[in-house]
């Protein structure tokens, strides 16, 4: 698992790479809150075009990062899935 990110003005953009299981999702979950809370975006993009698997675990992972974003009365959108 790897991610990486890029911010422009006030837009996150959060590519995600690999697996997210539950060996991987509280270790994405600490740097991705981290940088949401560090930029503040008023936008967050989650790029899920390089992830061939996720189970429960990153559902959960990506759920919780909405609500979190939510909270801060911030908007998701644009979430990216390649098939």
């Amino acid at each position: 698992m790897d991610w990486k990110y890029e911010k422009e003005d006030k837009l996150l953009t959060l590519t995600l790479t690999g697996e997210i299981d539950h060996h991987t999702a509280e270790k994405i979950r600490r740097k991705v809150d981290y940088e949401i809370q560090r930029y503040m975006p008023k936008k967050t993009i989650f790029d899920f075009a390089y992830v061939n698997f996720m189970d429960s675990a990153g559902i959960g992972l990506l759920i919780g990062r909405y609500k979190m974003v939510t909270m801060l009365r911030r908007n998701t959108r644009n979430i990216k899935c390649k098939t």
